[in-house]
Formats: C-alpha cells, sequence, structure tokens
C-alpha cells in the first residue's frame, strides 16, 4: 500500500512504533550479551555474541530514527541509557532471563522466527527509513533464526535430558508469545498507515515456521493462554529494571561522560 493510500499515522504512534522495535532489539541483545564468557564452548560463546552485536546494531539504527522522530534533540545513546523501566516498550518475552544455554536459545526461536517474518514485511512499507532498516536486519535475522533453530532440535531431539529441559523451557516461555501478535492503537494506525504487517498474517507464517522446527525438534506446542504481560505498552515484569539498572549504570554514575 503507497503512502498516498494509506491514512498517516500520528507522529507519536509512529514513534512508539519504531521505539518496540528498538527496545525488543537493544535488550534481547543485553540478554545475549550476558554469556559472554560463560557459553559451554568457546565456538558458541562466540555465536551469542555475534548475535548480540546484530540485535544492538538494529537498535541503534532504530533507535536513531526513534530520536528523530520525537525531535528533542536527545541521541540513540540518552535514549537506550536514560529511559526508566516504564519508558521502554520491548516484547515482555525478550526481558526474561537467560537460564539455562536451552533456554536463551528457544527465547532467541521464538523472538527471531518473529522478527524474521515482521521484517520481511516491513522492509516493502510505506515508511522507507524503517524499510530500509529492516532490509538489512532481514540478512541477519536469517541467520539468528537458523542457529537459534538449529540448536533448538540438537537438544530437543538429543538426550532424554536435554530434551525433557528444553521442553520445559519451551512450556515456560510461550505463554509470552502471545504478546507478539497482540494489536492496540499503535499497531492499528500502522497497519492503517500501510507501514505495518497485519499481525495475524505475522502470526500464521510465524506459528508455520515454529511448528516446523518443533517437529523436527520431537518437541510438543504448547497450548496458547491469556497473558497479563504488557511490554509493548510499558508494563515489565520486575526482570527489566534489574537488567537496565546494571545496562544503564556507567552513563547514569558519569552522566555525559565520553570515551
Amino acid at each position: 500500500m503507497s503512502a498516498s493510500a494509506a491514512s498517516a499515522p500520528s507522529e507519536d504512534a509512529r514513534l512508539r512504533y519504531v521505539l518496540r522495535l528498538a527496545d525488543t532489539s537493544l535488550i534481547l541483545g543485553q540478554r545475549l550479551a550476558e554469556w559472554v564468557g560463560h557459553a559451554p564452548a568457546l565456538e558458541e560463546d562466540l555465536g551469542l555474541a555475534n548475535i548480540a552485536l546484530d540485535l544492538i546494531g538494529q537498535a541503534r539504527l532504530l533507535l536513531s530514527y526513534a530520536a528523530e522522530l520525537e525531535g528533542r534533540g536527545r541521541t540513540e545513546d540518552e535514549l537506550a541509557f536514560l529511559r526508566d523501566a516504564p519508558q521502554f516498550l520491548n516484547l515482555t518475552l525478550v526481558e526474561q532471563p537467560n537460564g539455562d544455554f536451552g533456554r536463551t536459545l528457544v527465547r532467541q526461536l521464538l523472538v527471531s522466527a518473529f522478527q524474521l517474518e515482521l521484517y520481511e514485511a516491513l522492509k516493502t512499507c510505506a515508511d522507507a527509513r524503517l524499510a530500509e532498516i529492516a532490509a538489512k536486519a532481514l540478512k541477519e535475522t536469517r541467520y539468528h533464526v537458523r542457529y537459534s533453530a538449529s540448536w533448538v532440535v540438537r537438544l530437543g531431539d538429543g538426550t532424554a535430558q536435554s530434551h525433557a529441559r528444553v521442553q520445559d523451557a519451551l512450556d515456560e516461555l510461550w505463554p509470552f508469545t502471545g504478546e507478539l501478535f497482540a494489536e492496540d492503537d499503535v499497531d492499528a494506525a500502522m497497519v492503517a498507515a500501510g507501514i505495518a504487517p497485519r499481525a495475524a498474517a505475522v502470526q500464521a507464517r510465524w506459528s508455520a515456521r515454529i511448528d516446523a522446527v518443533l517437529t523436527e525438534a520431537t518437541l510438543s506446542r504448547p497450548a496458547d493462554s491469556v497473558f497479563p504481560w504488557h511490554g509493548k505498552g510499558g508494563v515489565h515484569t520486575e526482570h527489566l529494571g534489574y537488567m537496565l539498572a546494571e545496562m544503564q549504570f556507567l552513563q547514569r554514575a558519569y552522566p555525559g561522560a565520553e570515551w
């Protein structure tokens, strides 16, 4: 849909939508960075670090765009390090603790598969800047899906212990996936503007991709359930506050510090 054929979204809706994308990548990148020096093998240490860098790179592009949309003279760094938890709009799933290696990869698969389908749609959207960012992110996200899917299959179809632990992780994280496809006023405005895809379309492709991986991994898809989390609206679990306290410490302890 062309921009002229669609209704223009409010600047606040566009800003919040871009911040949702940015914050989701930023917080997930920070979570993965916690594995540096702690992964079960050097190769996986580097693999998770590279995905974390990809996500933080995506967050930088999106936060820079958000700063321009906001028009208050703030920078990407200020948006990342000088907002409090209620001002973050990331999906609640990405702020969940890493747990063990298998749990981290299950979470990564669920999020990366979602981002893949979303960026695929956004690369041809009516917002040229967002389309450009999505096209770049898409190349990296394809790898993120391959990496996480291969590990979920390896662990799910591995030993009895690895299978049980990955299934437990999937059961625990699955309720958070409901938020990925819950449309609110911001989503509706962006859909009407020809920018965001309909959640139902993204969900159908995401489900097909996830089901294929779960089948190969001999894992059972959990039943859908009502979710009480609304990270996209700034309502988070307690985990985000603790993460931000660590992530933002240096900037808040030494305001405006430059290196």
